[in-house]
């Protein structure tokens, strides 16, 4: 959400501390604020100050830019009232943020009283409360039917506990978890997140001992607090997010994609809905590009045959109706012979062979050993014979998927080699700097929104306005476009404490330049060496000396890393991209170039190669197929 003059916001506990700091923020943007507190004297003070801030951005007004509203927010009918008096006077609701929070002063267990005025008093004000305000402000929000954002104060130690105050970390940590689960409401234009910060110089923060503070790194500044709970009102993909803020380590998101798989279902445990596809005609023939001669060149090793269909089919295998079949800049090693490990006459001797690494379609038909899959299942595959117009696969490689659409090709090779090797080889956390070269291309794409949702900074490179222009739209913090400024001096300026992650695949001297942006127990994910497969010689192995010294002195780790070996881990990878595509928090750019027909995948390749591509390169096998399953 933009915030513009004219917004509106109410803020409880708005007169001191964080909430003071958020309001007074807030009317720095020229937003209209509403502050609700039981402190008459502190409210009426800051909206004052409000007031005054408002008038850069207004000359006349026909209501006031500011209200303190006096509440207690653990009298139901106080909170309604609160609400209701905001929109009395701004007509609506665009943000709300929960600030109201109180410490116990006394161990629960040594409290003699019922605890309405001790530990039953901070559960009422901490949790209840903003149950409560939540609720109102949902229901404002739905009423109006326009987009609203809502920021609860979690605190860390609703992450994790705080032995000198257990009713307060337990407040905390049901504040975290219940607007974690609010995630939903994103479908309704409404999201709902929450902050997390560590010790915060305020007057509820003096109460802790010093040593604990101390512990921590020390008091955070409020400027902290506030760059937090913008970036939870601004982006729009954070919904039931949780942010964690640290003296230590900065902003961080909690959990983090290590610690989410650890309990999230995946979608292959689910039931998947299904539209009812067109029945499918099993032909006696088909046909599909081979691979006849060793070459480099793609359209000279390559050619259309037509085969006929064998049946009937072997048990373990089915056959799929290829409707989108997936382009790499790898098809050209394929096309020369090196992904079969041998030499000369030893790759010769294979030829031809099927061409293509992915694509989806429709199960037109299985054997009698299948299960998994049944006639009209729409899956995905990665196995040679992708460039066809029907395939014979191991029904073991294939991966159930809800459709087979163009951006499901996207989330195969491209989707899973980012998705994977992040975690696996990059080891990625929350907190860090990611670098992503060549990143507007089919797998850069997602590394850069995978990133961004595990809480990094990103960094990208690509060539090209339109390219720049789709990767900030992905969220990418600095876009580094190299055909207008060099790569190697804006490493050098801006990023002096290097890159905690390379994301690379150019290889060449894009190899040696961001080795040397590596930031110390940096880790560089190696997938591929695009600049050198083209060319008269085809794929020409390049040295890089002093590699061990450089990597040695600063503790860095340089990680190859090759998706057909972590086939044991696609449909888990699969599903968790589709599920983030599905909730609206992951983008697929497919290239606006149209390929239809197999004749066309030769021009696809070069097309990719050409350095022209914007998003992943899709061949449409049967247009009129495709056609028909886009109207269901």
């Amino acid at each position: 959400m933009e915030l513009k003059p004219g917004m509106s916001a109410l803020v409880t506990g708005g007169a001191s501390g964080i909430g003071k700091a958020i309001s007074l923020a807030l009317a720095q943007k020229g937003l209209f604020v509403s502050i609700v507190d039981f402190s008459e004297e502190r409210g009426k003070e800051v909206a004052s100050i409000v007031e005054k801030e408002n008038r850069k951005f207004y000359s006349s007004l026909t209501v006031p830019s500011a209200l303190f509203i006096k509440c207690d927010v653990t009298i139901p009918s106080d909170v309604a009232g609160a609400f209701e008096k905001h929109v009395e006077t701004y007509g609506g609701l665009d943000i709300c943020v929960n600030c109201a929070g109180i410490v116990t002063t006394k161990l629960f267990y040594e409290d003699t009283t019922d605890g309405t005025k001790t530990w039953r008093r901070t559960v009422d004000v901490n949790l209840i409360a903003v149950i409560d305000c939540t609720r109102i402000a949902i229901q404002i929000m739905r009423s109006k039917n326009k987009p609203g954002v809502i920021v609860n104060m979690g605190s860390a130690s609703g992450l994790y506990p705080m032995y000198f105050d257990p009713i307060y970390s337990s407040t905390k940590g049901g504040v975290v978890m219940f607007t974690r689960s609010l995630a939903f409401l994103k479908r309704r234009g409404i999201r709902v997140n929450v902050l997390c910060p560590e010790f915060v110089q305020t007057d509820m923060g003096m109460q802790v001992n010093p040593r604990f503070v101390e512990a921590t790194g020390g008091f955070l500044p409020m400027d902290d607090i506030i760059k937090g709970t913008f970036e939870l009102i601004e982006d729009e993909t954070k919904s039931g997010a949780c942010l964690w803020v640290t003296k230590r380590r900065g902003l961080e998101y909690w959990p983090t994609p290590a610690e989410e798989k650890k309990y999230l279902v995946t979608q292959s445990k689910r039931n998947f809905t299904r539209p009812n596809f067109p029945s499918i005609t099993i032909p006696q023939s088909f046909e599909k590009i081979v691979v006849h001669t060793l070459t480099h060149n793609f359209r000279s090793a390559t050619k259309i045959v037509r085969t006929q269909l064998r049946l009937p089919i072997k048990p373990d295998f089915a056959m799929v109706k290829v409707l989108y079949a997936g382009v790499n800049a790898s098809d050209v090693n394929f096309s020369s012979g090196r992904y079969f490990g041998g030499k000369g006459n030893d790759v010769a001797a294979r030829l031809p062979f099927d061409a293509g690494f992915e694509a989806v379609g429709i199960v037109a038909s299985v054997g009698d050993a299948v299960h998994h899959v049944k006639v009209g299942t729409p899956v995905a595959f990665m196995t040679f014979g992708g460039y066809a117009e029907f395939a014979l696969v191991p029904a073991k490689f294939l991966l159930p998927v809800p459709r087979p659409d163009p951006e499901v090709v996207a989330m195969l090779t491209s989707g899973l080699t980012a998705s994977i090797a992040l975690e696996k080889a990059g080891k990625m956390t929350s907190g860090e700097t990611v670098l992503v070269t060549a990143a507007a291309g089919g797998t850069g794409q997602f590394v850069v929104q995978l990133a961004k949702l595990g809480g990094n900074k990103v960094v990208a490179t690509c060539g090209g306005q339109q390219k720049a222009a789709l990767l900030k739209s992905l969220g990418v913090d600095r876009v580094i476009d190299y055909k207008t400024e060099s790569i190697k001096d804006v490493l050098k300026s801006e990023y002096q404490k290097g890159v905690d992650i390379i994301y690379e695949s150019v290889g060449g001297d894009m190899f040696n330049l961001c080795l040397n942006a590596l930031a110390i127990h940096g880790r560089l994910i190696v997938i591929g060496m695009m600049s050198q497969y083209q060319g008269e010689h085809g794929w020409k192995p390049l040295s890089y000396p002093g590699l061990c010294e450089k990597i040695l002195a600063k503790s860095q780790t340089v990680a190859g890393f090759f998706l057909v070996q972590y086939a044991h881990l696609f449909q888990e990878h699969l599903d968790r991209l589709f599920d983030l595509y599905a909730a609206g928090k992951l983008k697929v750019a497919v290239d606006p170039t149209r390929f239809s027909g197999l004749s066309s995948v030769s021009d696809a390749v070069e097309h990719l190669h050409s350095g022209k591509s914007v998003g992943k390169v899709v061949v449409c096998v049967d247009p009129e197929f495709s056609k028909t399953l886009s109207r269901l």
